[in-house]
């Protein structure tokens, strides 16, 4: 996922969102990979050791609003188990981030996608919308946060660049899509502009599928 984490975990499995570049869509045609939506009791149970990043639901989104709080508690409790990890959770739905209050008891960054200013009127998606993303990374703060620009779609710099800066992240990650799902992408130059609009005011950590949209 990130270059920056150790581990992935995924107790979490499925996702509704229903985006038209969703890769765990891409697995299971391709690899068979079981997407039921559901609160996966073994993995529950795996020993997440000590000193580690670990991305957690990198395989669905456990913030979506059919998982029941509960079982984001059991994950978040199972965390708690191992303090000497820090814990990366990204959602589409960050707004439920704010539904829990031991924070503090954790090593958390809490991000969220924000792949473009606005969709084209041909995505599709049954995520919450960029702007209410935006309002519910706002109320974090100041707790560590990112936004990902993955996969980047096409923009207008102006209003993604003021998004950007109204979230505050600590970083922001930008990445291309890597399954060829036909989005409507920026030139390169566009996204060299944006890097260098962003990386005036936050780091930067470019993901190496950009490597596809430089060598167009």
């Amino acid at each position: 996922m990130y270059s920056w984490v150790s581990h992935t975990w995924n107790p979490i499995k499925g996702c509704q969102f229903e985006c038209d570049y969703c890769y765990v869509k891409h697995a299971v045609d391709k690899y068979g990979y079981d997407a039921r939506v559901r609160l996966d009791e073994e993995d529950l149970r795996t020993r997440l050791g000590r000193d580690k990043i670990v991305f957690v639901g990198s395989m669905a989104d456990m913030w979506g609003e059919w998982v029941p709080k509960e079982q984001i508690a059991k994950i978040l409790w199972r965390c708690r188990d191992f303090p000497h990890n820090e814990y990366v959770f990204q959602s589409k739905n960050p707004r439920r981030f704010l539904e829990f209050k031991f924070w503090k008891d954790l090593r958390v960054v809490l991000g969220t996608t924000i792949e473009t200013d606005e969709y084209p009127a041909s995505f599709h998606t049954n995520a919450p919308s960029i702007d209410e993303r935006i309002q519910a990374m706002l109320n974090l703060k100041p707790m560590k946060r990112f936004v990902t620009i993955e996969p980047i779609m096409d923009f207008q710099i102006d209003s993604l660049v003021a998004a950007i800066r109204a979230v505050d992240p600590d970083f922001v990650t930008i990445g291309a899509d890597s399954k060829w799902h036909g989005l409507v992408e920026p030139p390169w130059e566009k996204v060299e502009l944006l890097i260098s609009e962003l990386n005036k005011f936050v780091e930067i950590r470019q993901k190496k599928n950009l490597n596809r949209l430089r060598n167009k």
